[in-house]
């Protein structure tokens, strides 16, 4: 309901399917009769009624993976949306969306555990995004103090074949990076990476003096 509110405060137009009779209700009485649907989005005559053959995105957000799954994949597949996003909640499930084409997931587990990480502890990688079907990922790590890269430049170590330093954000303030940018304690790095480099990039980072 908040994903619609928002994309509807921004002009898009938007239809919100919800297969509970007494949800649906619910939600138009919020949203609006017109951005609501009462129907099982996982049911092709409910997305051929909703227009899915016109979506130019379409959203699977269910609290299960295999109505996100096939909604997604019939929405492609069927209708040929160009763009498909899925709510996964096993992150174990991930790899299969992937598979199957599904171009972008989300897990609130997977975003819980990064931020986590990140908070715990230095020095290490933390995923933030994947790009190309997840063959490529946009990462992130926050230099402490013991790690070798410091008082560094960028051009000086010895990256991973693949890997591109993009941004780095320092005292709050965001800079783009360049071969001569020199590294310091608290430094947060962003970088691209082949998905099959990230363990000789975390090795890189998590090496220390």
């Amino acid at each position: 309901m908040q994903l619609a509110k928002r994309l509807i405060a921004r002009g898009h137009e938007v239809l919100l399917l919800e297969k509970d009779g007494r949800q649906a209700q619910r939600l138009s009485n919020v949203l609006g009769d017109e951005y609501v649907m009462h129907g099982d989005g996982c049911e092709l005559h409910t997305q051929k009624a909703a227009g899915f053959n016109r979506a130019d995105v379409v959203v699977a957000v269910t609290g299960e993976d295999e109505d996100n799954l096939v909604a997604c994949q019939l929405a492609k597949e069927t209708w040929q949306v160009e763009r498909v996003l899925a709510r996964v909640n096993d992150p174990s499930h991930e790899e299969v969306f992937r598979e199957i084409g599904i171009d972008h997931t989300v897990s609130a587990t997977g975003i819980i555990f990064n931020l986590l990480e990140q908070q715990l502890q230095g020095d290490d990688l933390v995923a933030v995004g994947a790009l190309h079907r997840g063959k490529l990922e946009v990462v992130e790590t926050m230099l402490s103090h013991r790690s070798k890269l410091v008082s560094k430049k960028v051009s000086e170590i010895g990256w991973p074949e693949g890997t591109y330093v993009f941004y780095l954000l320092r005292d709050g303030q965001g800079n783009p990076v360049e071969g001569q940018t020199e590294l310091q304690a608290g430094d947060t790095v962003l970088a691209l990476i082949p998905t099959e480099r990230a363990e000789d990039l975390r090795a890189v980072l998590t090496s220390s003096h």
